[in-house]
């Protein structure tokens, strides 16, 4: 396929989902300065609460044209299937395509543009009849999770709280400290120590999906040999080349991540407001993290013998740089913020759908604006450095 078809296709798409951007409250669809924020300027007054979500899936379930259902848990028959605290887990599906693809958002409950993000391109699946979103929904059936962690939203904090049901109370530790759990990382055999890990586990041995998208927030980050700011990172949690991704799959996610990945930075590189590099912590490092859920997906992980075919699954996730606890959101950036995601989100579905992705160079992940990789940052052996 030329660049230009390429090119006027991602066009349509953005400017679609600019159209839907209304829904998500009284922000801007577009910003002009402080994108992100370096001044320490975050509202939450515009940050969609769960009540919120909840009223704009029921919305988009009632007004679509292409049938998205929306559906708690519960409903699915998970066995766990409530938040710590009591609040239904939902769900939005739409496309009836015969490959699944998972897409979570608001893991991080002081991280909130995953779920402006995923209403607004639920929304235009749901609703728009363009020939790029038909093929979409054609290839695909999207599980779409908007918000994650509920409570840990609710309470603007990353973790979700362990909850005494008996008392209505955080249930405390030993020394009468109220225990935190980071849900990104309770996808652990010997974890699994929160509702939310539990119920969500379970609908995703039952989904099966061939594909996942997981989006974030990190802080304000500079790239590597230019200082400009970046507005998104491209990360895999399992780093390409790293200790781990190329044994799984015979090594197939290892390629295939890093097409899924080359691809959103050949196509969004060309928008003009989005500055994209490689996700790295500590300044050099890739991480190479098991505990981490999309991790879990992608070593199909067997919790309690509900996984026994090792059903695994790649999955990339998306950075929007800002978020709630530094005060880096910037609240004039917010339209920009979410749009990111929405055209680094179905960008990456359309490539998938019509097999653009697949015939990538995975070498264009080298090209991605990164700091030369020095180890990888690791959560069982500590930093395993880079062997020349």
């Amino acid at each position: 396929m030329g660049k230009f078809f390429r090119s006027t296709r991602l066009w349509a798409l953005g400017a679609a989902s600019v159209v839907a951007l209304p829904l998500l409250g009284s922000g801007p669809a577009l910003a002009d300065a402080n994108f992100p924020s370096t001044e320490g300027k975050t509202s939450t007054a515009s940050i969609l609460t769960y009540e919120d979500m909840v009223k704009d899936l029921l919305k988009l379930e009632r007004n679509s044209r292409y049938d998205v259902d929306v559906f708690t848990l519960e409903e699915a028959g998970t066995t766990v299937n409530k938040s710590e605290q009591g609040q239904d887990l939902y769900v939005a599906t739409v496309g009836n395509g015969p490959e699944d693809v998972w897409v979570q958002g608001r893991i991080h409950g002081n991280e909130p543009y995953g779920t402006e993000s995923i209403l607004s391109l639920l929304k235009s699946l749901g609703t728009n009849g363009s020939s790029n979103y038909q093929e979409i929904r054609d290839a695909f059936t999207i599980h779409f999770i908007p918000m994650y962690n509920p409570d840990g939203s609710e309470m603007n904090i990353r973790q979700t709280v362990l909850w005494d049901d008996a008392a209505n109370a955080p249930l405390l530790d030993t020394s009468g400290k109220e225990q935190r759990v980071d849900l990104n990382r309770d996808w652990v055999a010997d974890q699994f120590r929160a509702d939310e890990s539990l119920a969500f586990y379970e609908y995703w041995t039952m989904v099966k999906p061939d594909y996942g998208i997981d989006i974030h927030h990190q802080g304000l980050k500079q790239e590597y040999g230019t200082g400009d700011d970046v507005t998104l990172s491209l990360g895999i949690s399992l780093a390409p080349g790293g200790p781990t991704l190329p044994t799984l799959a015979n090594g197939e996610y290892d390629i295939l991540t890093r097409q899924m990945h080359g691809y959103v930075y050949e196509e969004l590189s060309k928008t003009g407001f989005i500055n994209m590099d490689r996700y790295q912590v500590g300044g050099s490092l890739e991480i190479d993290i098991k505990g981490g859920v999309v991790s879990a997906m992608m070593l199909g992980l067997d919790y309690q013998g509900m996984n026994p075919t090792g059903h695994s699954t790649p999955v990339v996730f998306f950075e929007t740089s800002g978020n709630t606890s530094d005060g880096s959101l910037g609240q004039k950036a917010r339209g920009k913020s979410i749009q990111q995601n929405i055209l680094a989100m179905e960008t990456l579905l359309l490539g998938l759908a019509t097999e653009e992705v697949q015939a990538v160079d995975p070498e264009v992940w080298e090209e991605i604006p990164h700091a030369p990789v020095t180890g990888y940052l690791t959560d069982y052996a500590g930093v395993i450095p880079v062997t020349p």
